[in-house]
């Protein structure tokens, strides 16, 4: 009988996040600031916990996960498990065998849980009340309010006015989750209502609801009120609070004693990704593997393939430090696309530095192609990917079909980084045209 799913115990949890800063291939450049006034780094850190800016900075390889962080993880699943695709190496008839990393089985429905019920955890120790941040599709204000709902901190959350309309359902879980949201552009920041004069009906992207929130987040606590910013992505914190997936993908592929040949997620900023793999970096950089690290993109956003490495701000107002990574630059026009997660201008820095040194590859697809391969993935597996997950669904599909052509018996593990049971209307109007 194959392999049809590893499981870890609750005893085999992390115990440990993994940072991969220490393993780069060169030092992460330093962020920046314009030469105009005020200092764009000390805003940052203003309104960023205290312990998430140590973390950021850490030098160490291995950091201890709290008691309290790992009891959270438990009540919202994890560990995860990791499944075989064998239905879909049948349908293929792919000598590969293909695993996938189950992190839409959380309870808001995708791997940001992993992050959000941190950063609350750090929130409540420092004293923040209220959390403000932005969400691209809808999947990391579904888990920042999920856990701030769970923690009893206030929270407001500015939404891509474009998802907010297409996953009306994502609004819904937030708002269930008693968070504040609010349709970006908004007319509640000075940033907002400068988009909303150039254009009463503005879609939003993720640069500006970063914006919003980064301006809500400054003027609160330049008011004297205990709040904080808490991010989704991109941030080296993030990165290492998500190194929980790869952590637990390495246990579970030691236990059937297979070693990834390739290893496959979507990107917007990168977080999922890195998440994913960064605990097998330094074997590929020390020479134990050749695992191929194979990110994918939305052709609507393709960054690292289109994109400059260079510094760059974060948001549309210009509010973070600049930090240097892959970008299609601030003011870059997005293409049309439903994985809205995925429409983000800049990587992760840390991912800048693993594409630069030609660790990373990446390739990019329209939503059409994606979510045929998510609907295939769905009839055989009986599995419904999130827009985003499609993406690596379909470079998993397109790689073991290589490995049909010259024979090779590879071993693909990609990461399934959400549920899709939220984004149906998005599929019905791409595949179906309703």
């Amino acid at each position: 009988m194959k392999i049809q799913q590893v499981l870890l115990s609750l005893e085999e949890l992390p115990k440990e996040w993994y940072n991969v800063i220490p393993d780069l291939p060169e030092p992460l450049p330093p962020e920046m600031d314009p030469p105009e006034r005020p200092s764009r780094i000390e805003l940052s850190r203003r309104i960023t916990l205290k312990p998430l800016i140590n973390q950021s900075a850490q030098k160490d390889r291995w950091i201890d996960i709290p008691e309290d962080i790992r009891d959270l993880w438990v009540k919202v699943g994890r560990p995860r498990p990791l499944s075989r695709a064998t239905k879909l190496e049948r349908f293929l008839k792919t000598p590969a065998e293909i695993y996938y990393k189950r992190e839409d089985l959380s309870p808001t429905g995708s791997f940001k849980i992993n992050t959000a019920v941190a950063q609350v955890y750090y929130a409540i120790r420092e004293g923040a009340e209220r959390l403000v941040s932005s969400t691209a599709a809808g999947q990391w204000g579904a888990a920042i309010a999920g856990a701030c709902g769970l923690g009893g901190v206030s929270c407001t959350i500015y939404f891509v006015r474009f998802a907010c309309e297409t996953r009306p359902y994502r609004l819904i879980q937030m708002l269930m989750s008693g968070a504040d949201v609010r349709r970006s552009p908004s007319d509640k920041t000075e940033v907002g209502r400068r988009y909303l004069k150039e254009n009463p009906n503005h879609p939003g992207s993720d640069p500006i609801t970063n914006s919003e929130a980064l301006e809500d987040a400054i003027k609160s606590v330049e008011r004297g009120e205990e709040a904080a910013i808490a991010r989704g992505g991109a941030t080296n914190y993030v990165v290492l609070h998500q190194s929980v997936i790869g952590l637990e993908v390495k246990k579970q592929l030691e236990m059937v004693e297979k070693v990834p040949d390739i290893m496959i997620g979507c990107v917007g900023s990168g977080s999922n990704f890195l998440g994913f793999i960064s605990p097998f970096v330094k074997d590929r950089l020390d020479g134990k593997t050749t695992t191929r690290f194979i990110a994918v993109q939305t052709e609507a956003a393709p960054s690292m393939l289109k994109g400059e490495y260079r510094y760059d701000y974060g948001d549309a107002g210009k509010l973070t430090p600049l930090v240097k990574s892959y970008t299609l630059g601030i003011d870059y026009k997005f293409g049309h696309s439903y994985a809205e997660g995925l429409r983000q201008h800049q990587v992760s820095p840390i991912l800048g530095i693993l594409r630069k040194h030609g660790v990373v590859e990446a390739l990019s697809y329209e939503d059409e192609a994606a979510f045929e391969a998510a609907k295939t993935f769905y009839q055989v597996e009986g599995v419904l990917v999130c827009p985003e997950s499609a993406y690596a669904v379909k470079a998993a599909v397109d790689l073991a079909l290589k490995a049909k052509e010259t024979g090779k018996e590879e071993v693909i593990v990609v990461n399934i980084s959400g549920s899709g049971f939220l984004d149906l209307g998005n599929y019905g109007t791409t595949l179906y045209k309703l």
